[in-house]
């Protein structure tokens, strides 16, 4: 190495590239005093050399060092004040992780080093944290990767929410070395799954190195989910520890079978916690500067993400950050989109939530990233964080109020039914009033937070004890049922009911307008034992069994999700009018009862009516006329319903969720029905109009 080569360098890019026979190393700091580089020996665990970067570009400290190549390790040391009461906590003992690195030697782990002991009231901290801390690798500019051409319009889109490791870690069909990782998703037994299944996309669980929650390690446990990030560019090794090449081969396997990748991202705060957090990179870099503190006392953090911090990304080094990241996992991993984590905190000002926000319009104008699949988790726990239908008109959202209105009525609430027909009909009370297609609302019924299909019709309580919080934590308001036992049971006819509650709901969500997302494992049965906040059960709470899957119940999925795709008329994105629209005579939508009788006035908030029929008019993928009848029936017991009249021979049955019925499933000759039928309760039916 050359020792005598440090030259200024340049302001740009941020991070440490490799330029001519060395690096450029470019480091945001506002008040900081100086930044040093700082190399260490192959193994990460000695320090080689501390190089001081000589210049000074606004708030941009860099310097060029001559002789660093692909594969050394390093880390930053920045010095200035340790003055909390106005943002600032520099300590240059604490080994800081770059924002911009694009590979660690290591997976975060939680260690008391990695914490300035200033903050609990020591006059000082020289406990050098740098053994502890992993090291970033110099890597090479990334090969290019392509995204998905085309990538699927959001009608035409069936997402599944899956966790990398929690897919194949359990999967024996898989080899090993891969179960659990990026390989172990891009294998053929895990792509096989998804094609069968119907899945167009696929989210990913965030991906990023996390850091562990404090209060985990003392309990014996870890962050599983992975909503606790340090180093946003990294692909956490033990996701990925081939690194981003095994991340951007197991994406090209995926599309490949016509599959999109979005990725679940974590911008609206980082792992180290609140003002009694560790000091692993931002807090030590620029405190003040990446995050959002309290401007009476700047000693703590706004909360706003109910992590301990959020970043303000209406500032430059935030929004910096966040635009340059997200262009990477484009252009390194060829991802097809993002969804974003309580994105109400990624739009928030000091004053609140503003439609308008810094990063809003930059991924707005952006040519790239404007392109993309885009959904936001519209809500955090800050004052005025519920934000529904809030967003950029392009983008997707996660719709709640479909989830609650779904299980609710199911469940077997009354005075549903306005509701009900809302939700079924794609939320156009939220999306059509800003000329959003109403495929923006990102349907759902279960997702990672919260519990599976199975445990929904199986729980009327949480079990969450064994995340160590004397069950406190998890959602309380479910609308959850458990069919008349908790939990496990061996009474068969019990075990059918859940199947069926299901399969109901599992159909309802297919045949709803609006983008579906299934949460992973719902097509197969899985169960969490209750647990509706697994976020830190990395083992088999968690996992996927494979071994466990009901084959049935995945079979109706394929079929159910099938039938979407067979039938346009189910995800058409325009408002229904209730008129007749695309030169047809009969209206685009007719509202039924039970009795058959079209609703109207009162009869759409009669506390008693828990059967609802929609008959859908429009044409299929040949352009011929369709008319398709959907039931809907929640709560218990048997309802005599009145077919709306056929304007052919009669009724097709489609699907009928109570008893597992689907074209691909029941193979005998499909007998035509009308006039009056036996509905049970919590049942989805779907019939086709036969013309005469």
């Amino acid at each position: 190495m050359h020792r005598d080569r440090v030259t200024d360098g340049s302001a740009g890019p941020l991070g440490v590239t490799l330029s001519g026979k060395g690096v450029n190393v470019a480091v945001h700091s506002a008040a900081a005093e100086a930044i040093e580089f700082c190399l260490f020996s192959a193994d990460g665990d000695s320090e080689l050399r501390r190089v001081r970067l000589p210049a000074r570009t606004g708030d941009i400290h860099h310097g060029h060092v001559e002789g660093v190549v692909v594969g050394a390790r390093y880390g930053f040391r920045a010095h200035g004040p340790w003055h909390p009461e106005e943002g600032h906590r520099f300590n240059p003992v604490k080994l800081l992780v770059d924002p911009y690195a694009r590979a660690l030697d290591r997976a975060f782990r939680e260690e008391p080093l990695l914490y300035d002991a200033r903050r609990l009231g020591a006059a000082d901290d020289t406990a050098d944290s740098a053994a502890v801390v992993p090291k970033a690798i110099v890597s090479p500019p990334p090969a290019t990767a392509a995204r998905l051409h085309p990538a699927p319009a959001f009608e035409r889109q069936v997402i599944y929410e899956l966790h990398v490791r929690g897919f194949s870690k359990l999967n024996k069909d898989i080899p090993e070395p891969l179960r659990g990782t990026f390989a172990g998703l891009g294998h053929p037994v895990s792509i096989r799954h998804l094609k069968e299944l119907g899945v167009t996309t696929v989210e990913l669980l965030p991906i990023a190195a996390w850091l562990d929650e404090r209060h985990l390690p003392p309990l014996g446990l870890s962050n599983y989910w992975g909503y606790n990030p340090i180093a946003w560019f990294v692909p956490d090794p033990r996701l990925a520890p081939g690194g981003m090449d095994e991340v951007r081969t197991a994406i090209a396997a995926l599309h490949a079978a016509g599959i999109a990748v979005i990725l679940d991202v974590v911008y609206n705060h980082s792992g180290e916690s609140d003002h009694l957090g560790p000091t692993v990179s931002m807090r030590g870099l620029d405190n003040a500067g990446y995050y959002r503190l309290i401007p009476e006392d700047r000693r703590f953090y706004a909360n706003d993400a109910g992590c301990g911090n959020i970043l303000a990304l209406e500032r430059p080094a935030g929004l910096r950050l966040v635009m340059d990241c997200m262009r990477y996992w484009v252009e390194a991993a060829g991802v097809d989109g993002f969804r974003f984590d309580l994105a109400t905190t990624l739009a928030r000002r000091d004053t609140g939530f503003d439609p308008a926000a810094p990063i809003l319009v930059a991924i707005d104008q952006d040519p790239l990233l404007s392109q993309l699949i885009l959904i936001a988790e519209p809500w955090d726990i800050g004052y005025g964080g519920y934000q529904v239908g809030m967003f950029p008109p392009s983008w997707g959202e996660w719709n709640d109020r479909y989830r609650d209105t779904m299980r609710r009525f199911f469940k077997g609430e009354g005075g549903l039914i306005g509701e009900l027909a809302t939700r079924v009909a794609g939320s156009a009370d939220i999306f059509a009033g800003r000329h959003r297609p109403l495929s923006r609302s990102i349907n759902f019924v279960t997702a990672h937070d919260g519990f599976t299909l199975a445990d929904l019709v199986a729980y009327e309580r949480k079990a969450n004890a064994a995340n160590g919080e004397q069950n406190r934590d998890g959602n309380d308001g479910n609308h959850s049922w458990n069919n008349g036992v908790e939990g496990e049971t061996d009474d068969p006819a019990i075990a059918r009911r859940r199947v069926a509650d299901m399969r109901a709901l599992f159909a309802a969500l297919l045949f709803s307008r609006g983008t579906p997302m299934i949460a992973m494992g719902d097509e197969t049965g899985r169960s969490q034992h209750g647990n509706n906040n697994a976020y830190a059960q990395d083992n088999e709470i968690a996992w996927m069994d494979w071994t466990r899957a009901d084959t049935e119940l995945l079979a109706f999925a394929r079929a159910v999700v099938a039938l979407r795709a067979a039938h346009p008329l189910l995800s058409d994105p325009r408002p229904l009018t209730g008129q007749p629209r695309d030169g047809l005579t009969t209206a685009d939508v007719v509202w039924h009862g039970a009795d058959g009788r079209p609703l109207e006035g009162d009869r759409w908030n009669d506390g008693g009516a828990y059967v609802l029929v929609a008959v859908f008019s429009g044409h299929d993928e040949a352009g011929d006329v369709e008319r398709l009848c959907l039931v809907l029936a929640g709560g218990e017991g048997d309802t005599l319903l009145t077919l709306p009249p056929s304007t052919g021979a009669g009724w097709r049955l489609l699907v009928d969720s109570c008893e597992g019925l689907t074209p691909e499933i029941d193979r005998r000759d499909p007998t035509l029905v009308s006039g009056t039928i036996t509905v049970r309760g919590r049942a989805t039916m779907l019939f086709a109009d036969i013309a005469g």
